[in-house]
């Protein structure tokens, strides 16, 4: 049986501050989140994001001390599906990681697809963010 959530994390060669500074800004997911969104825009205070399920919002967690970057994504079927994820200090580094939960319905190769797609935005969000060093 597979678990009904997977942790994918990426370790980053930035301080902690900078990466959830730069995660946090919905304005730079087209940078490094492909599954969300190829564009996003504040329109009447809503963030509304482009994806490759069509049209989603998204809101995250209020600005934290904790690196804590939760999000709820409103998917075009009306259903809204909760995101945990945090930024975690470690020394001068740091480490994101992801907790991709198995929607109900969801097939063994659509979850698997689901991890890749995150596995490969943390690695652009690492791409991203270390090349600024």
């Amino acid at each position: 049986m597979t678990s009904k959530s997977r942790h994918i994390g990426t370790r980053i060669d930035r301080p902690v501050d900078g990466v959830y500074d730069f995660a946090s800004d919905p304005a730079n997911l087209p940078k490094w989140a492909a599954g969300l969104g190829s564009s996003v825009e504040l329109i009447d205070g809503q963030w509304i994001a482009e994806s490759p399920m069509g049209r989603v919002t998204f809101v995250f967690v209020p600005r934290n001390d904790y690196g804590v970057l939760d999000h709820d994504v409103a998917l075009p079927s009306g259903e809204t599906v909760y995101n945990p994820m945090r930024v975690i200090a470690d020394g001068t580094d740091c480490e994101v990681v992801f907790t991709l939960r198995r929607q109900t319905g969801m097939s063994d190769d659509d979850f698997a697809y689901a991890v890749d797609a995150v596995s490969k935005d943390l690695a652009t969000l690492k791409l991203v963010l270390e090349a600024g060093s």
